[in-house]
């Protein structure tokens, strides 16, 4: 894939959580950016959040927009940095900020401005003083090297065109011993062309879905260890909710993924 495809798809997926962003809609999948009757907590809670999760971000941090729940892995511990990637609105941040406590420090990065100004207004409106956020693209993060205790992200990295660059700078920006805790959708099976295609599925999180072997093979490249990529066959019943119709649960699913940079 060349350079100006990656730029156009990075254009559409700007443009798509633009609209999220600024309609205050919520929800993964095609439509996100439609009415929904389903209302953000109750999206995220059957993604894996607690009811208390859900209450404790400032309203309109959480958009129900994930796969999964990368706090449940992530272990995060007072004092430690952590990095979002694809922070949106910036609800798992401010949930992360209060497990690293005062001490800690999160940094939320995301390529589209919109979100990344709702991001700020939420830290603001919610007193964080421990959060900030960066806008950047996940392939080339405005972090520095080896700052960074642990990475979490939710249902980002597939949309990402040049995913094997994402995990070197992952890699880059972790320090000695860091880790890798993600949700996101994985391929079991190889996508059909007409998915893979269809903007409408890539921006909405699943034609951009790597096979779990790529996965795997792209974090070892990238020079991680302890890799562990976990499908959850369950999560097959909210992403057949984001593409009505179609035959996408048949080759992807949410995964949570687990890696370590070997400590030196």
């Amino acid at each position: 894939m060349n350079d100006v495809k990656h730029d156009e798809i990075r254009q559409a997926v700007r443009q798509q959580y633009g609209q999220v962003a600024e309609s205050e809609s919520c929800g993964c999948g095609p439509a996100c950016c439609g009415e929904t009757t389903t209302s953000a907590d109750v999206l995220s809670q059957a993604l894996g959040y607690s009811a208390d999760e859900t209450a404790l971000v400032p309203d309109g941090a959480n958009m129900g927009l994930g796969c999964g729940n990368p706090q449940a892995i992530a272990n995060l511990k007072p004092g430690e940095t952590v990095l979002d990637l694809g922070s949106g609105g910036g609800f798992d941040c401010f949930l992360a900020a209060r497990q690293v406590g005062d001490s800690g420090h999160v940094i939320g990065v995301d390529m589209t401005p919109a979100m990344v100004s709702k991001a700020r207004a939420n830290a603001d409106k919610g007193g964080y003083r421990n959060v900030e956020f960066r806008l950047g693209e996940i392939e080339n993060l405005p972090v520095a090297d080896a700052t960074v205790d642990a990475i979490i992200s939710n249902c980002v990295i597939n949309l990402s065109p040049d995913k094997p660059r994402v995990f070197a700078d992952a890699y880059r920006v972790l320090k000695s011993g860091g880790r890798l805790a993600i949700s996101d959708v994985v391929a079991f099976d190889e996508l059909p062309d007409d998915i893979r295609s269809d903007m409408a599925l890539f921006t909405g999180c699943m034609a951009g879905a790597s096979l779990i072997t790529e996965v795997e093979d792209m974090l070892k490249t990238a020079g991680f260890q302890q890799i562990r990529v976990a499908p959850k066959d369950e999560s097959k019943t909210f992403i057949r909710d984001w593409a009505p119709g179609s035959a996408v649960t048949d080759y992807v699913v949410s995964a949570t993924i687990e890696a370590i940079k070997p400590a030196t």
